[in-house]
């Protein structure tokens, strides 16, 4: 149990890695009346400038893209530090997912939604490579991984404090049926007071509605008059 622990928290860092490296591969090819340019990942996250048709252009940050990179990059070093603290073993899976969901909406979405053209003019077509996908599945793969790793160390905690704590799975569980057990505590008001309720909210609404209204009016009427209007 111990080794397929470490399998996978390597395998964490490794596919956290392989995504991150992805970023720096062909994203996109964008076509323009300058020309056809080819674009990877962290060109299309930061800027950069380019050459299309002898013309140099200061290409715009397409935000999406800079957003996966980030949490790609923090995915990879918070696999990394969990080596030496076990506490960001639970952030690993969080970030994953949001980055891994997000990374796939935009593989399978049209480029030209996230891929941010400017200032290439007349913009024909953009196609994205399949590294793109590829990036989504790895960061699913890290995610799959980091989140084996928490179970399987959680596990092994849980195994050497000798019954003293639960694991996850049986931590959800137990939230779970007390939260249904606090539920059916809950004393539910009758229609009466219901209605008694909202009708008291209503016209305390319009009280203090009317108030704020004669201020606003009062005050604006003293302001005319002061300047002579």
């Amino acid at each position: 149990m111990k080794a397929l622990n470490k399998i996978f928290r390597f395998l964490a860092t490794a596919f956290g890695a392989a995504a991150l490296v992805l970023f720096f591969t062909r994203f996109a090819t964008i076509s323009s009346s300058a020309g056809e340019a080819n674009l990877v990942g962290a060109q299309l996250a930061f800027g950069s400038k380019i050459t299309v048709g002898g013309t140099e252009f200061n290409m715009a940050v397409s935000s999406d893209i800079l957003f996966c990179f980030i949490l790609t990059a923090l995915s990879l070093i918070v696999s990394i530090f969990s080596f030496k603290s076990k506490s960001l073993r639970y952030i690993a899976p969080g970030v994953g997912i949001i980055d891994a969901v997000y990374m796939l909406v935009i593989a399978l979405s049209s480029p030209f939604k996230f891929v941010d053209c400017r200032p290439l003019p007349d913009v024909s077509n953009v196609v994205y490579s399949a590294f793109v996908l590829i990036a989504a599945i790895a960061l699913f793969a890290f995610t799959a991984s980091a989140l084996a790793y928490l179970l399987i160390d959680d596990y092994l905690e849980v195994q050497a404090s000798n019954g003293s704590k639960l694991t996850i799975p049986k931590r959800i569980v137990r939230f779970f049926r007390d939260y249904k057990s606090e539920i059916k505590k809950i004393v539910w008001p009758g229609w009466k007071d219901v209605l008694k309720n909202t009708v008291i909210v209503l016209i305390m609404c319009l009280l203090i509605g009317a108030f704020i209204w004669l201020v606003d009016f009062g005050l604006g009427s003293l302001l005319d008059w002061i300047l002579g209007k």
